[in-house]
């Protein structure tokens, strides 16, 4: 088979395989709220974005790629990037440092971001590029910044970019401080999780606009009021994406579960109250609270920030339940 009639077959399959994965995201109910994100994800080639991945095997990690002498690992390759997971993109003495998030996730937070058309646009984390994709294809280049502390990864994910089509901004910086260059935005979007809500992110906001974010393996969407103050509460579903780097983040260390029950330790929504207070509660004492508060849902929690203070909550930003994030 001649190299065209292949890279002719690896099209077709990357063109079925992205229908396949169109489809499998418009059954979960996805972009339900704003089927426009449908239209991005039919469009643009999740392939381009990542020409080698690594996907976990026993003792380590293997690596696909799209360049391989063997037509089949070719096939497996393509087809791996259009599955609905998260691709490990970047790896750094066997640590993740960058990712492509799973699509239905991306499709969820891309949704739940609620841009309208002329919205500027800021991604924290740029990551292969395809997630700046999605967001030009429906609003512009022109509104949409994407920022990455790591040269290499910002310069994979312009040429990706251009390969695909594309031409956003894409800044290498330090995604904490935001891009005040190409500010005010409208929404803020970021890719990593945070321990807390960048304070530079709300001078670079129009008033209205929305922010959200991992956050204590939750998503967290504000509304920003004014630069000095932002306030919202988590979204239904579980997030879990590589740590901002750059801006000084927790360590999360050994936990000492004595006096917690299994069922809670095993509990993601337990889990995630520890998470989101681990710098004032003890486990027992989060355990405490979760059972006597009836085991709460995400949506019962927010985050409020007002000039230099950041804290999270249950039910009322005024308490009685109250937790400093810095």
């Amino acid at each position: 088979m001649g190299t065209h009639a292949l890279d002719r077959d690896l099209a077709g399959l990357a063109a079925s395989a992205r229908a396949a994965l169109v489809r499998e995201i418009d059954t979960s109910g996805a972009w339900a709220a704003d089927p426009v994100w449908r239209e991005a994800f039919e469009a643009v080639p999740r392939h381009l974005f990542v020409p080698y991945y690594y996907v976990g095997v026993r003792g380590g990690y293997e690596r696909r790629w799209g360049e391989s002498p063997d037509p089949r690992a070719r096939e497996k390759w393509v087809r791996g990037a259009y599955a609905d997971a998260p691709l490990a993109t970047r790896l750094r003495d066997g640590e993740l440092v960058s990712s492509s998030s799973q699509p239905s996730l991306m499709a969820m937070m891309l949704v739940a971001l609620r841009v309208r058309d002329g919205d500027r646009v800021l991604e924290i984390g740029a990551g292969t590029g395809y997630n700046a994709a999605l967001l030009a294809h429906r609003l512009g280049d022109d509104c949409v910044t994407t920022v990455d502390l790591e040269p290499e990864i910002t310069e994979a994910a312009r040429r990706h970019l251009a390969a695909a089509g594309y031409h956003p901004a894409v800044v290498t910086g330090d995604g904490a401080r935001g891009v005040p260059e190409r500010a005010p935005f409208d929404r803020i979007v970021a890719t990593c999780t945070l321990s807390s809500v960048p304070v530079a992110w709300l001078a670079q906001c129009r008033p209205g606009a929305r922010i959200l974010s991992p956050l204590a393996t939750g998503l967290i969407a504000l509304t920003v009021r004014d630069p000095g103050h932002a306030e919202g509460r988590f979204l239904h579903t579980p997030a879990y994406f590589v740590p901002l780097r750059g801006a000084d983040r927790h360590q999360e260390g050994f936990v000492e579960w004595g006096g917690v029950p299994r069922r809670a330790r095993e509990s993601e929504l337990f889990r995630f109250l520890l998470a989101l207070t681990r710098d004032t509660l003890e486990p027992r004492e989060a355990y405490a609270l979760w059972e006597r508060e009836g085991q709460p849902r995400r949506e019962r929690y927010g985050i409020t920030v007002s000039g230099e203070r950041e804290w999270a909550w249950l039910d009322d930003p005024e308490g009685p339940y109250t937790w400093p994030l810095r």
